[in-house]
């Protein structure tokens, strides 16, 4: 059977199967209005999917009772607290080590600025999501990179070089490690996340973990939290409900210090946690509190989706190197073989009118790449496959 054939067997309550290309385009959002109409866009990070309902009723009930004030109140914490003791067996985690903050980048910011100063040093694997070379520039700190391995996995020799060029002039140094990672979709596992923690506190070196998409892993596969590793009790973390739940327009996520870290935590601003979205605070530990079942259907979809994108790549553009992860909903495709230079999106969003992700601003081992979403429906998966086939054929 055909892996285009496969997209038409659908799976009971798939999030990714109840929406249409044309109800799509009627969205105001970045992703849909971002390019020109005719351009089917499969780049940034929002999912396809109509909100789950237990958010759209905690959002909407807050509307209906004008409960648009300040926020207040620890129910996200609450939440995230009682997801990881379920999902990720964190049994120990104290909401006393968790705080608000108005999403993701801007909390790993202020965890930057607790652990370094001005002129530290900030290693960071690439190729990675380009905020976590941006955001600390704009901070007056170095950018340090640690490249990943072949495999998509963590270089522990490029990373104690980094570490050591990173202390090499004197001052602080943290290690933003992405858990899971964007955008390779790799999935750190224990021992890895444990050595990380073993060669961190041999140079001193501080571990911010961005967590943002640790929801989202396959069925059968373990996300282990960094803070959950031995040895991290040092470290410092963020996760937050946008990226599984396609919340990123009702803003939020939570700060979460190891044991001995909190002091850290306690130093960033309380305006930090005081300037979340009391709505965004609330659709968020609506998802976390009640939104399991929801994501469960979405991570039996995206399963196959990563099966459908691999046999459509064999199939109608073989030269693409592919290797599916079981993290997040993008793909990182390795596209040097086809000819196209340093940015193949370029030539796919003029020619095949399919919107990605350039791999150049991942950093390091981005050229020739492109990072693709595959949070949407298969039919739209398989148009954008066959898009970009056409585009490398002109």
């Amino acid at each position: 059977m055909s892996a285009t054939t496969n997209a038409s067997t659908d799976l009971p309550g798939d999030p990714l199967r109840q929406l249409t290309l044309d109800q799509l385009r009627q969205r105001t959002s970045e992703k849909w209005r971002h390019y020109d109409p005719d351009v089917l866009p499969l780049w940034v990070a929002e999912l396809d999917v109509h909100l789950a309902e237990p958010i759209a009723k905690a959002v909407t009930d807050a509307i209906a009772a004008g409960d648009t004030g300040y926020p207040s109140g620890t129910g996200y914490a609450v939440a995230v607290a009682a997801f990881a003791a379920e999902r990720w067996h964190w049994t120990d985690l104290d909401r006393g080590r968790i705080r608000t903050v108005p999403d993701i980048m801007l909390g790993v910011v202020e965890m930057l600025k607790a652990v370094t100063g001005p002129g530290d040093a900030i290693v960071v694997n690439s190729p990675v999501y380009p905020p976590f070379h941006a955001f600390p520039v704009f901070n007056d700190r170095k950018v340090i990179e640690a490249p990943l391995g072949p495999d998509h996995r963590i270089d522990f020799a490029a990373l104690a070089a980094a570490f050591e060029l990173a202390l090499g002039r004197g001052g602080k140094a943290a290690y933003l490690l992405c858990n899971p990672h964007n955008p390779t979709g790799t999935v750190h596992t224990r021992d890895e996340l444990e050595r990380v923690a073993r060669l961190a506190a041999d140079y001193g070196v501080r571990v911010v973990s961005d967590e943002a998409h640790g929801p989202l892993v396959a069925p059968g596969t373990v996300f282990v939290p960094y803070l959950t590793a031995e040895g991290a009790e040092t470290g410092l973390a963020l996760t937050s409900a946008a990226k599984g739940w396609n919340l990123p327009g009702l803003r939020g996520a939570v700060a979460i210090a190891g044991t001995a870290a909190v002091a850290d935590l306690e130093r960033m601003p309380e305006k930090m946690s005081s300037s979340i979205s009391h709505l965004g605070s609330i659709a968020h530990a609506a998802a976390f509190r009640e939104g399991g079942p929801w994501l469960d259907a979405l991570l039996a979809g995206l399963e196959e989706n990563r099966r459908l994108l691999a046999d459509l790549l064999a199939e109608r553009l073989p030269e693409v190197r592919y290797r599916p992860q079981p993290g997040t909903y993008l793909a990182w495709l390795d596209c040097r073989a086809l000819g196209l230079g340093d940015d193949p999106a370029a030539v796919f969003l003029e020619r095949g009118r399919v919107a990605l992700n350039s791999g150049l601003p991942f950093g390091t081992g981005g050229k020739g790449h492109v990072r693709l979403n595959y949070g949407t429906s298969p039919e739209i998966l398989a148009e954008a496959v066959e898009r970009m086939a056409a585009a490398v054929r002109n």
